[in-house]
């Protein structure tokens, strides 16, 4: 328990990091500069393998480039030293890469010394205050931080400030095939989209459909929803009782708010529901939620 406490300290610490020392200045704010540590020459800094961020829209590094070479870099970069002399990018990877576009030989860094998941999770907090991660980068970062880290759903709700859903909700789409990872990458698929997804026969196929026909995101629910439907066609003869639409949509509900495999046996005399789980932290946290209600 005190190691729980302690990362939920820690998350709402993360948060107001990010905020104190690397917050973009409001528009035509000139005071509120952050002082950094001191300046390092470019070739020094290394970015981290481990920032969940992948994709950098180049149009948009060289307006930055643009206005480094005018304005110089308002915000340092968050670093940490990895070796003397030599250090990793935490936070401010856009910057960086702004900053060789401009031709900076060195640049103002903050130097923070945290250990990877630390650093991990200042990388993910940055970004997803910024908006700056597509849904499958955010995914990964928390799947990431699960697998390496040992934290459950409800820890990294309380280190990015969202709700334990909505990263249940992130980490379902990794279960789509790389097909519809990439069109989510690319953001051809908006997350809405691709979670309506994860449960069909054909994900690659349909996702296809909603993009060459520009559906929405409920037109996606209703073309998903007809195809588990049509999954369960070949079972009719030899189950007496098939599942109704309202009992299918309570399992997605379900599972979306667990953040958990959830399958409903209804029948006329009662019936079962059955919750999937893989570690013992989820059947931790199935335990806790069930003693609350």
């Amino acid at each position: 328990m005190s190691d729980d406490i302690s990362k939920r300290r820690l998350g709402r610490g993360l948060a107001a990091l990010i905020g104190e020392m690397d917050q973009p200045l409001p528009s035509g704010d000139t005071q509120r500069t952050v002082n950094p540590d001191r300046n390092v020459p470019i070739e020094f800094i290394a970015r981290s393998a481990r920032n969940p961020r992948r994709h950098f829209d180049e149009s948009e590094l060289q307006d930055l480039a643009a206005s480094i070479r005018q304005h110089g870099i308002v915000q340092p970069v968050v670093v940490r030293t990895v070796e003397p002399s030599r250090y990793e990018i935490i936070a401010g990877e856009r910057r960086w890469r702004a900053a060789q576009l401009a031709g900076f030989t060195e640049i103002p860094v903050i130097i923070r010394d945290v250990d990877d998941r630390t650093a991990l999770e200042l990388a993910i907090v940055e970004n997803v205050q910024r908006s700056d991660l597509n849904p499958l980068e955010e995914a990964l970062g928390y799947d990431q931080l699960i697998a390496e880290h040992g934290y459950t759903q409800n820890d990294l709700g309380e280190i990015i400030g969202k709700s334990r859903s909505h990263v249940a909700n992130s980490l379902r789409l990794l279960k789509l095939p790389d097909p519809v990872r990439d069109m989510l990458a690319q953001g051809s698929l908006s997350a809405g989209h691709a979670r309506a997804l994860v449960s069909t026969s054909d994900p690659s196929g349909l996702a296809k459909t909603i993009v060459s026909k520009g559906l929405s995101v409920r037109d996606a629910e209703r073309l998903a929803q007809n195809d588990i439907k049509g999954q369960t066609e070949p079972q009719r003869q030899s189950v007496p009782e098939t599942k109704d639409s309202d009992t299918l949509a309570l399992e997605r509900s379900l599972t979306d708010a667990l953040g958990l495999d959830v399958k409903i046996n209804h029948k006329s005399s009662g019936g079962q529901i059955r919750i999937s789980y893989k570690t013992l932290e989820q059947l931790e946290a199935v335990c806790k939620l069930l003693e609350r209600a």
